[in-house]
């Protein structure tokens, strides 16, 4: 290995029945430089991640660190961290009922009698030299998902870190959260730590990173310098195909806005919930596409949680199709034709333990009732038409839902609902961890779903994406409507300047 090499993966196979997951892959790691893992959600980061640090055992390939002339087996993520080999995950692993200081030490101190003046003292040094706005007494999960990280990284590097992986970081993190994340990226550089930083933010990809490798389908694509790919080139070679799709998309709202039904769908007056929302306005009518923005926090989720049911109810009305009605609970919601895919998926939405088909059927089969159950031949059939309508990837229907991609799993979800023909359906983030060119098919579903009259709320935390597919948006600020923008009015930089301070013109919000 050349002397400014952290790490060198050369040939890595690795195969779970049926499927090959990497096949032949290199990727090299030098030292002070942050390297991005780029691919679709199935083209092998996780896989070679994993083998890296010792969950999965290679089939085939050769990996060699720093130091080592021999290529070494790794068995164990232990192991790995032994090595000099961290990751940080998106779910943070730490323990949020200890201490900073604890989670910075937990399982390192082979002393019987914790001696925590010295702990204490050794966090409150690292916290200062990495610049970690904490306090070592201060209980992690008084922490924002922020600090969590940092603390993580923190551990990670005064273990003498020499690879850091740096898994999906920033995708629960607002706009200052995430720069002083790259803050602390770019001190560790200095250090000569290297950095791989897998995320599906293209932006963040090209303001931290030096150089990018991409995977798809299980095999590399190609190593490039950051600066010498353009954006179009990276989208290109992950997706394996040109960007024509993207631009089918573009010009889509106008269509679905001259088809406009005047009745609204739904109208929530005064709604607010234990959650903390101030009360708000809401109308959708048939067809249209609208959402809510805002920063992290600002109250998105926390409004369509609201008008489904999902938070509890404390005030306000609903009508659906101009007659009241009592939503304040999710059953009553989904009896009234909405559905709601949830902001976190594998919390609120995938049912692990069930399969691809139970976790489809499941919303239809609640609604039915569980003393009329589907037979085995129905819920397979349900099944394989909308894995076949939603182009989800599986082995077979019984596989189990946790085994799937992150997009996959989202498009089960999607598909259980659908199943359920809803006439108004929510979705909170449904393209959020997931690669570019599900999220263009998850787009375009959406304005063809509008498009035959089905009413759709969509919130996402890229702007791009709002604008692209909603006709209106409501935009929130510190859990209050502080502005509607539709039809010319919607530009990125009016929703900015709303979220800012600068409200709606017609003096509606305050």
């Amino acid at each position: 290995m050349l002397d400014n090499t952290v790490l060198s993966m050369r040939g890595i196979c690795k195969s779970f029945p049926g499927v090959n997951a990497l096949k032949n892959v290199d990727f090299t790691l030098r030292c002070g430089e942050v390297h991005a893992l780029m691919g679709e959600n199935g083209a092998g980061k996780s896989t070679l991640i994993k083998v890296l640090t010792g969950v999965y055992a290679k089939d085939a390939g050769q990996v060699y660190i720093k130091g080592d002339e021999k290529a070494l087996t790794i068995k164990s993520p232990q192991e790995a961290q032994n090595l000099g080999i961290s990751t940080v995950y998106q779910e943070i692993t730490l323990c949020p009922n200890l201490s900073v200081a604890e989670n910075m030490f937990i399982g390192r101190d082979k002393d019987t009698i914790v001696n925590w003046r010295r702990m204490n003292t050794r966090a409150r040094e690292i916290l200062d030299t990495l610049d970690i706005p904490a306090t070592p007494a201060q209980q992690l999960a008084n922490c924002s998902i922020a600090i969590q990280q940092m603390v993580a990284i923190a551990r990670a590097v005064d273990m003498d870190c020499k690879a850091l992986i740096l898994d999906e970081p920033t995708s629960s993190l607002d706009e200052n959260e995430v720069a002083k994340l790259f803050t602390l990226m770019r001190d560790l550089k200095t250090r000569g730590v290297g950095i791989i930083f897998v995320t599906h933010f293209l932006d963040q990809v090209y303001e931290v990173s030096d150089r990018i490798t991409v995977l798809r389908g299980g095999e590399l694509v190609g190593e490039f310098l950051a600066r010498d790919l353009p954006r179009v080139e990276l989208v290109s070679k992950m997706m394996g195909k040109e960007l024509d799709d993207l631009e089918s998309i573009s010009g889509g709202k106008a269509s679905i806005d001259a088809k406009l039904d005047q009745i609204p769908v739904l109208e929530a007056y005064g709604l607010t919930s234990n959650s903390g929302v101030k009360p708000f306005d809401f109308t959708i009518k048939r067809g249209e596409v609208n959402g809510f923005t805002g920063l992290l926090g600002s109250g998105r989720s926390e409004c369509v949680r609201a008008i489904y049911g999902a938070d509890r109810v404390t005030g306000g009305q609903v009508k659906m199709n101009g007659r009241n009605v009592k939503i304040d609970e999710p059953f009553a919601a989904m009896k009234h034709g909405v559905g709601y895919l949830p902001e976190d998926r594998k919390r609120d939405g995938i049912i692990a333990e069930l399969s691809v088909r139970e976790n489809i059927i499941i919303a239809l089969q609640v609604m039915r009732g569980f003393f009329r159950p589907f037979t085995a031949a129905q819920a397979k059939a349900f099944a394989d038409e909308y894995i076949k309508l939603l182009a989800i990837k599986t082995a077979s229907v019984d596989t189990p839902i946790a085994s799937l991609s992150g997009g996959n799993q989202q498009k089960a979800i999607l598909a259980r609902w659908l199943l359920t023909h809803p006439e108004y359906l929510i979705l909170d983030e449904p393209t959020r961890g997931i690669d570019i060119g599900t999220k263009i098919e998850i787009q375009k579903l959406v304005l063809e779903l509008a498009s035959e009259g089905m009413s759709i709320t969509f919130i996402s935390s890229e702007i791009e994406e709002m604008l692209r597919v909603c006709s209106r948006l409501v935009v929130m600020r510190d859990l209050r409507v502080v502005g509607e923008l539709s039809g010319e009015d919607l530009t990125q930089t009016n929703i900015m300047r709303t979220i800012a301070g600068n409200e709606a013109r017609n003096g509606r919000y305050s």
